[in-house]
Parts: C-alpha cells; structure tokens; sequence
C-alpha cells in the first residue's frame, strides 16, 4: 500500500515500529503548511517560524510512541504548534528584557561615572548661567518636566524651550570641560535627570514645614544665621542682576532689531539640529522602539491567555501582569478583536504613537507596530501620516469588526 494510501495514524505506526523514514516524512507533508501557519500567526516572523515549525515535528518524533491510538494527529500538531508559538515568544520576551536589562545598565554604569565627575562642579556651572537658562534646566531636569512644560512655565513654545534648554547644556558642558571633565551634552543631560535630586530623610518634609511656618522662631541659632546670610546674598544678586540689565540696556538703546518668522502649519520641525539634540532624539528613537517591540510580544502572550483577544489599552496589558514601558498617555491601539481574525496583520495597525516627533532630518516620525509583531519608523515631511498609512497600504480593524 502507498504511504498516501495510509491515514495518519497508520503512517504514525509505521513510523514508530518500523522506524519507516517515509512515512514520517508524509506526516510532515500533509501537516507541515498548517503547523508554519500557526508558528507564522504567532510571530509575525518567516525565519521564527521555521524554527517552531522544526521544533514541532521533533517532539513529534519523540512523543510517537506514546500517542494513544484515538489520538487525532491534526489537532494534536495543532495544540503543540501554538504552545511551541507561545513558549517562543515568552522566550523572546525574556531575551528582550535581558538584552534590554543589560543595556539599561551600561547605561547607568556610565551615567554613575559622568555623575561622579560633574557632581562636585554642577552647582558651580549652574551659577554661571542666566536665570532663564537655569530655571530652564532645573525645570527640565531636576523636576522631570516635558519641552512642552518647560516653554509653558517660560512663556515660550516647546521649540523655543529645547533651544534654551540646549544651549544652557552646551553652557555646562564648557564649563566641565574647561575643568577637566569632558563628557557630552547628551551624557550631562541623561546623568542630570537621574542624580540630581536625591530622596531627602522621610522626617524632613515635616521637620521644616513647622519651622517655616513659624517664620524660624523656632529654628536653632545655626540656622537663624545661615537665613540672614543667604538673605543678604539673595539682595546683592538680585541688585547685581538689575544694573547689568541696566548696562545691557543702555548699549541697546542704539540699535532695534526686530525679527519676524514666518508662520508655518508645521512649525515644531526643527531647521537646524545640534549634535546633542541628534543624539539625544537617536536615543530617545532607540529606546521608544524596544519599549514597542515588548509591548508588542507582551501583546501576543496577553491574546493567548485571552481567547485570542489584543488587549483594548495598555493600562488592561499591564493590569495583566505584562511589564511595559510604554503607555496609554502617549500611544493608541487602533485595532482589536480576534487576533486570528486579521486578514493581513502585516499591513495592520495594532497601535501607534499618538502624536508625531520632529526629527533631524525635517520630517516628523511616529513608530508603528503591527498585527505580524513587526515594528516599523514611518516618517512624514508634512506630518501629514493618513497620507503615508493609506501610501502605505496600511490598515486598522477596529474590536467590533
């Protein structure tokens, strides 16, 4: 009798008391294409595929003697291709937080080593700034604000603030380097942002509101000294900051230069990039697509654990025990429903970045990741990304589609 004659759990037999390499082999070629389909739904990846799809037929190979006679071979492949899919992707996963781990901290490692050579000098080169430079900085990097916060609270737009913002780094980066410390805007900017305020004794908050609010009555010798002083220095600033602003206009006076720019509907593109902000947009750049690749896989998983179902937000993604980094305040999913259900998940939306960012070259970018698993950096020189998602072929499938 021919193999293709045989059904497949006669082939099965065959194979386990015969060791008949034929029969194994037509087994494989009657399953092979729905096992690659199930790895491929799973990870949106043709070379990943194969390697569960290998995987798939190897346990097969190994388990055959111990598959009961009523046993359906179709389902049972089915069943140990997904669960290979899924143990695949948790493996990704892990793989991808430690790369990320590892990165991460070399990072730190770095940053703790820039920090220890700016740490003794940051006060002083912040003394040499202007009062809008240095309220531009301490806003941006000691309180954490956003570009956009920090023009509010100046009363500039957020371009103007990331030019200030940029210049008053440059300012610091002259002054470390001229002692000694050479490092990059970028590496001052990141080690500010994560040494330059420190948690204060649990005790304090309430130790000094007491004595503030009694206006120091209460306060130690020490203290009602160091307040007289730091007040007396605080005038002579202030009187110090008003002559040279008299000076300054008084040599003005001469000469009025009025500047006008163009209003543009795409204003927020940049004209010109120092090489800081290249490379702190580069990073930035970096990161946000490793935080979307993980949320993507985390994705996965969260369907297989719920009938097939993506998650409708990323607070749900993370109320399921998923880490990610990124977050409903600045991405959208635009696509949702049956996972499987997805005709094309390589040219479908899951989620998005919400708002563009402009980018060194002009343009403006957002980050996309689609239903395949697959992250993909569009960019717009208009900002205009319906255009580039329909030039795209790019689709969304709403939940209740």
């Amino acid at each position: 009798m021919q193999m293709q004659e045989l059904d497949d759990m006669a082939l099965l037999r065959e194979y386990v008391e015969r060791a008949s390499g034929e029969a194994f082999a037509e087994i494989v070629s009657r399953h092979v294409n729905q096992v690659y389909s199930v790895a491929l739904r799973h990870t949106g990846n043709p070379h990943s595929a194969e390697e569960i799809t290998q995987t798939v037929f190897v346990i097969l190979a190994r388990k055959s003697r111990s598959l009961g006679r009523r046993v359906i071979l179709s389902g049972w492949l089915y069943q140990t291709a997904r669960l290979t899919a899924v143990t695949f992707i948790r493996g990704e996963i892990r793989r991808a937080r430690r790369e990320q781990e590892a990165h991460m901290q070399t990072i730190v490692n770095e940053e703790a080593e820039t920090w220890r050579q700016i740490a003794p000098l940051l006060d002083a080169g912040m003394a040499r700034l202007n009062e809008a430079d240095r309220h531009a900085v301490v806003l941006r990097f000691f309180d954490g604000k956003s570009m956009r916060e920090v023009g509010a609270a100046l009363g500039a737009n957020e371009d103007a603030a990331k030019k200030r913002v940029n210049r008053a780094l440059e300012k610091l980066r002259n002054f470390f380097a001229k002692r000694g410390v050479n490092s990059t805007t970028a590496a001052i900017a990141g080690t500010m942002a994560a040494h330059s305020v420190q948690a204060a004794p649990v005790a304090l908050a309430k130790t000094v509101t007491a004595v503030a609010i009694a206006k120091g009555v209460t306060a130690g010798g020490s203290i009602l000294t160091l307040i007289k002083g730091a007040t007396k220095i605080m005038a002579w600033t202030k009187v110090k900051t008003s002559v040279v602003a008299g000076v300054v206009l008084i040599l003005a006076a001469g000469t009025t230069t009025v500047l006008v720019r163009n209003a543009h509907p795409h204003s927020r593109a940049k004209q010109q990039w120092t090489p800081a902000e290249t490379q702190m947009f580069q990073a930035q750049t970096s990161k946000l697509i490793n935080g979307s690749k993980m949320a993507g896989l985390s994705c996965f998983l969260f369907a297989d654990d719920n009938q097939h179902q993506w998650p409708k937000s990323f607070a749900e993604l993370k109320a399921s025990g998923q880490k990610i980094s990124i977050s409903d305040s600045d991405w959208e999913f635009v696509s949702g429903g049956d996972k499987d259900s997805f005709a094309n998940p390589d040219r479908t939306i899951l989620f998005r970045e919400k708002v563009s960012r402009p980018s060194p070259d002009g343009k403006f970018v957002k980050i996309y990741a689609l239903a395949d698993g697959s992250v993909q950096v569009l960019s717009s020189p208009d900002d205009d990304f319906a255009a580039v998602e329909k030039q795209r072929g790019y689709r969304v499938q709403p939940a209740n589609h």
